[in-house]
């Protein structure tokens, strides 16, 4: 990210530079046992596991764990729970089968709205919505095969479009209204939506829209993070809106790094911990563990001044109020 952008991130962003040599750009210090204790009723929104596809025809990486493996580890670690992500599956049949293999874990499904869903697909929701178990949780606006995406990585392939001059497409409003009118089988909870990778005009329109149709939960696909790149003034106007704004590990952390921590902090105190998600978006072949993810996140922002129940809100209440799940008492 260049100076530009970070000026407009957050005033006064760059004066703190003294402060980011503590931890250089992509490293940060593995979690402590007391920082691992910080998982204890946490949720990640936002894990990339096997069974996934990986081959010539994909951009995915290679996925570390699978749900399984994912699950057992949440349950070691005293996590509530996890959502499964993937870019071209909807994901409700794994977190079925992960939660019943792994009793104790609560593990739900997403859906992104790419090409292999077919895009832009009332009857792909619907269809999430109505598989066996109640697992399904999250619709997503097109992520690898959103227009922004594919410009950013100057690829030479159709998007899935969502929006043309200014204005939302009759099928991204079709879609929206689906989600908000979709039953989750064996479950009184309606689905959420995120905004996925889209440009972050698009992202807001969206969020206006998904208002306007009675959509409750909503939140920005990591905002701050490329592809995406939200200015800390649009960050602000998507919580006015009425949207969470999500914040991954995954951006602070190996090749993928676009930001120091201090920026991610600052940013977090900016915006409030009442408006932000904390999760991993973690789970590829050569990267930090999620759920370490997460607890190395935690404790550095307990470390920069956040209370213990600032970072229960971001990484576990906000999450399951997410999800439609009722809060878990903070255990003494």
């Amino acid at each position: 990210m260049n100076r530009r952008a970070l000026m407009a991130l957050a005033p006064g962003l760059l004066l703190a530079r003294p402060a980011w040599a503590q931890f250089p750009l992509g490293r940060l210090p593995p979690p402590t046992p007391a920082d691992r204790a910080m998982l204890r009723g946490a949720i990640d929104i936002h894990t990339h596991l096997d069974p996934d596809s990986f081959g010539p025809h994909s951009v995915q990486a290679r996925r570390a764990l699978d749900v399984i493996d994912m699950a057992e580890r949440a349950k070691k670690a005293g996590m509530r729970g996890f959502v499964i992500k993937q870019h071209y599956d909807q994901t409700a049949q794994l977190a079925y089968l992960a939660s019943k293999a792994v009793p104790g874990v609560e593990v739900f499904g997403q859906l992104c709205l790419n090409h292999p869903m077919g895009g832009l697909n009332p009857a792909a929701v619907y269809h999430f919505g109505e598989v066996k178990g109640g697992r399904a949780r999250i619709v997503s606006m097109p992520t690898w095969d959103s227009e922004k995406n594919i410009t950013s990585r100057g690829q030479d392939r159709p998007p899935v479009r969502v929006s043309k001059d200014g204005e939302l497409l009759a099928e991204t409003k079709a879609v929206i209204a689906a989600i908000a009118k979709a039953d989750v089988r064996d479950s009184d909870v309606r689905l959420a939506l995120a905004t996925g990778h889209l440009s972050p005009a698009e992202a807001l329109m969206v969020i206006r829209e998904a208002k306007r149709q009675g959509i409750a939960r909503v939140f920005v696909t990591h905002a701050i993070g490329h592809p995406i790149d939200m200015t800390m003034a649009q960050m602000q106007e998507a919580v006015r809106l009425g949207a969470q704004i999500e914040f991954v590990a995954g951006f602070l952390i190996g090749q993928r790094a676009s930001f120091t921590f201090d920026q991610y902090a600052r940013a977090i105190r900016t915006l409030g911990p009442d408006h932000v998600i904390l999760s991993s978006d973690g789970g590829q072949l050569g990267q930090v563990m999620p759920d370490d993810m997460i607890a190395m996140v935690a404790g550095l922002l307990r470390g920069r001044g956040f209370t213990a129940a600032e970072v229960r809100r971001m990484t576990a209440d906000n999450p399951a109020a997410l999800l439609g799940l009722p809060p878990v008492p903070t255990q003494n």
